[in-house]
This record gives structure tokens, sequence and C-alpha cells, in this order.
């Protein structure tokens, strides 16, 4: 009989397991968080400054995963570049991974869709996961395995609003990823970087292959 998992359920040990994907230790994998990032500029920091300013006041009271779009990550997307050509925006798309072991079905569904070419955006809603993204891994990953393009690499970003972290992943020969460092909205200047990666990210992902447009995803998931 075939199982049925969602992706949100998943723990990181289950999902390497049933799909043999594994975590790289070469310190040259995923770089593209840390080199040629783009400068910002003073109106940016100062939209980034605004931001934070928001959100420190609107954090005395929890915040739902839906604040958290509208308040943090749109405006992170739209200063990156990803809301113009040549990505494009859908709404309520499923995904859906077997693993060949076992025929376990998982699946997920993302209510946000950023389409051609492939980047994946995944919110934790703070107030359930008690502020940490780490739960939440484990579902981006699931959904970055959905991607068609096997000879590309894809890359994937996640936050509660609070803090963030980036993601790169291979799907040949096997399944790989890695995770950028962790970056906070209170740390310094770590929003300023976040903004520095995203734009950098927008920069890279273009330059691949597209393919097929309606299978190359960037999704915020529930």
């Amino acid at each position: 009989m075939v199982q049925t998992i969602p992706a949100g359920k998943l723990k990181l040990p289950e999902l390497m397991q049933r799909f043999k994907l594994e975590r790289s230790d070469d310190a040259h994998f995923f770089q593209e968080w840390q080199t040629d990032l783009p400068e910002l500029g003073q109106e940016e920091q100062q939209e980034l400054d605004e931001i934070k300013a928001t959100y420190r006041h609107l954090s005395i009271y929890p915040l739902l995963e839906a604040v958290v779009k509208v308040v943090v990550l749109s405006p992170l997307l739209k200063l990156a570049g990803f809301y113009r050509a040549p990505f494009y925006l859908a709404a309520e798309q499923g995904i859906s991974i077997t693993s060949e072991d076992d025929g376990v079905i998982v699946q997920g569904r993302i209510d946000l869709l950023v389409f051609q070419p492939p980047f994946w955006v995944t919110v934790v809603e703070a107030k359930q996961l008690d502020y940490s993204i780490e739960a939440g891994i484990p579902q981006l990953l699931a959904y970055m395995l959905d991607s068609p393009n096997e000879n590309q690499p894809t890359f994937g970003f996640i936050t509660n609003g609070i803090t963030f972290r980036f993601v790169k992943m291979v799907t040949q020969p096997v399944p790989r990823y890695e995770l950028s460092d962790l970056f906070a909205i209170d740390r310094q200047d770590d929003l300023y970087q976040v903004l520095r990666i995203l734009k950098r990210l927008a920069q890279l992902v273009p330059q691949q292959d597209s393919g097929n447009s309606n299978g190359l995803r960037n999704g915020v998931s529930n």
C-alpha cells in the first residue's frame, strides 16, 4: 500500500533516508551566498531599515505567517528583483515526490509560486514553531527535490521573519544540499546581507537553462 506523507510532517533523518539525500561536506559547494555579492544603495538600505522598524513594532504580538509575508518577505523579494522578468508569479501549486525504494509519496502545497527560473522560498509560522526555522528545513528540501531540472543547482530561502537561511541543492549524481549561515533581523547588518544574497541569487538563476517554465518553481509554503 502506498503511503502519503505531508511535506510539513517530514523529519530530516526520514527525508535523507527515503530519498538518499546527503549534506555536502565540500567547503566550496555553496559559495554563492559568500562571494561576488552586490553592494546596496542608500535607498535600499533605508527601505531595509524601514522593514526592520515595522517588524519590531508589530512583533510585540505573535506574528502569523501571513503578516510575515506582507511585512518582511514580500518587500525583500521585491527589492531583490523577483517581481520582475524573468520571474513570474502563480498561486496554489502542489508538489509530489516519490521514494523509489518504498513508494512513499510526499505531498505539499505552495500557496505562492514564482516559476521560471527555479528558486524556492519557505515561510515558517513563527508562532507555531517557537521562532525556529530548523523545523521547516525538511519541508523546503522536499520541495526542492521536486525540481524537474536535474542538471542545474536549485537555491532556496527559508525565513520566519526573524531569522533567515539559504539552501543549495543538486540532485545529480545523488541529491546533496548545504546551508548558509543563520541571519537574524535584529543582528547588526544581517538584513542587508540577506538582501545582498537574494540579489546575487537572482542574478545567478536566470543564467541557468530555464527549460519548461511550468516546472520551474519558487514557492512560499505553509
